[in-house]
């Protein structure tokens, strides 16, 4: 499920609830269910400071639930940093964000390009290519 609470940037929801769909398939996650918020930059550094002790904008946090349920866990995009990435690597903002979100699920995946030596990243390269993404 994808929600948007925040207003500045138009994202069509509906190609991203697809997109989802679709990656969670490849990634075999059967009746595991994400949840997807769309935030503005003030939101997701709030959330960086508080969850993470970082007190800046970042584009992607996730937040893994566990076994509970079969719910893998959040992910708070930030628009307008999806939107800056895009125009600074030449994509639309819907590619962007499935980027994004890609990312993301592999990091509730229990995934962490910071301590991985490449093991995200070249997994992300590979679903990236298959998912049809820049």
């Amino acid at each position: 499920m994808v929600i948007n609470r925040q207003h500045a940037i138009r994202v069509p929801l509906a190609g991203i609830n697809v997109f989802v769909g679709r990656t969670r398939r490849l990634l075999r996650l059967r009746g595991r269910e994400v949840g997807i918020a769309l935030v503005d930059d003030r939101e997701i550094r709030r959330l960086n400071r508080t969850y993470r002790k970082k007190d800046k904008v970042t584009d992607v946090l996730s937040f893994p639930a566990g076994a509970r349920n079969g719910y893998l866990g959040d992910i708070a995009i930030s628009a307008a940093a999806a939107r800056r990435n895009a125009q600074q690597y030449r994509r639309t903002l819907s590619c962007e964000i499935r980027i994004l979100v890609l990312h993301g699920m592999l990091h509730l995946l229990g995934y962490d390009h910071e301590t991985d030596r490449g093991e995200m990243e070249r997994l992300e390269s590979r679903l990236r290519e298959k998912l049809r993404l820049a």
